[in-house]
């Protein structure tokens, strides 16, 4: 990465600032890092912690990935791009659908085509478990942005650029994720409302986030779709992990909600290789075939028929471990 220009859209969210450390601690020489995203008031205070006077390689651009102008205004000589920006939340977006589609579905396109049109070499585009086999609107705009990624490689023409994916489950301490949730609502009211007691969700620290992230950056051949091998917890022993006391009521699914995750279906497992830290999935009718690209990376087909799914998944975490990982990655000083 050194010497490279990266832009990051959604630069202001959990990940975008865990990539942003992470980028300059380990890419001290890195020509330029973008930050680009819409919330000003995000970037001013994401500026008190990387303020440019200490790291002259960030500039920060207001902008959104609606706007393709801007877009491609901020693309001008950007090496690689990591696309984070969307509308994630999954109750929203089902009251708010035409905006949902706006930004994952149109905002995807114009990361595209801005891409194609600059210098850019690399685009990374974060996806969700809920893309797989979706049953929200969240999950089929994610979906329909994987797909536009992935298909984006065939209209390259002779441009040296890739582009490829990464999907993961939910991102423990993110903003608005389920433990730092429980943490708020433990100091408020001592009450942790439990959908359903069978939930089980894919948990992934922000730092594996950011590993994979930067993988696919490196290791990329163009179209894959990357599922990191992660643990699997069930809601109820997050719930126990940090309020024992607390009261717990059962309030029901909401709309658009899985009891369990899935990341790659039985209909996947025909191109899905194991990379032994990570899955892929390959595009098919694509430049290289399963066959060679197994040959090169040392992947391997997985069985006809696999499934990834939180609930069937053979990796759990324990009340314990789950309690470790909140202190190591979301708080501290955390106490049950």
């Amino acid at each position: 990465m050194n010497d490279r220009s990266i832009l990051i859209t959604g630069g202001t969210g959990s990940l975008g600032k865990a990539l942003t450390r992470h980028i300059l601690a380990q890419y001290p020489e890195v020509k330029r890092l973008v930050i680009y995203s819409r919330d000003e008031q995000k970037q001013f205070e994401m500026e008190q912690e990387f303020p440019v006077a200490k790291y002259p390689q960030i500039r920060y651009f207001i902008g959104d990935v609606r706007d393709y102008e801007r877009l491609e205004r901020a693309f001008q000589g950007i090496d690689s791009v990591i696309h984070a920006a969307a509308m994630k939340h999954v109750h929203i977006a089902e009251y708010n659908p035409d905006e949902c589609v706006k930004t994952n579905v149109g905002g995807a396109e114009n990361v595209i085509k801005a891409a194609l049109n600059s210098k850019v070499k690399d685009v990374v585009a974060l996806s969700t478990d809920k893309a797989c086999a979706p049953i929200n609107l969240y999950g089929a705009t994610k979906l329909t942005s994987d797909k536009l990624f992935v298909a984006a490689n065939n209209i390259r023409g002779k441009r040296d650029i890739k582009f490829s994916v990464v999907r993961y489950g939910n991102v423990m301490g993110s903003n608005g994720s389920v433990i730092p949730f429980f943490i708020k609502r433990k100091q408020q009211d001592g009450i942790l409302p439990i959908t359903v007691a069978e939930m089980t969700r894919f948990n992934i620290s922000l730092q594996e986030g950011v590993d994979m992230v930067m993988h696919a950056l490196e290791h990329a051949w163009g179209g894959e779709i990357f599922v990191p091998k992660i643990p699997s917890y069930h809601i109820t022993d997050v719930a126990e992990a940090i309020g024992p006391e607390c009261e717990k009521p059962i309030i029901g699914i909401r709309p658009g909600e899985k009891i369990h995750e899935e990341m790659i279906t039985a209909s996947d497992s025909f191109t899905t290789v194991d990379l032994g830290t990570y899955y892929a999935i390959l595009p098919q009718g694509h430049r290289y075939t399963t066959e060679e690209y197994c040959a090169q990376t040392g992947a391997k087909l997985v069985a006809q028929g696999f499934v990834y799914n939180s609930g069937t998944n053979h990796e759990w975490l324990s009340v314990a471990e789950i309690r470790e990982l909140i202190v190591q990655h979301v708080d501290p000083t955390f106490k049950p």
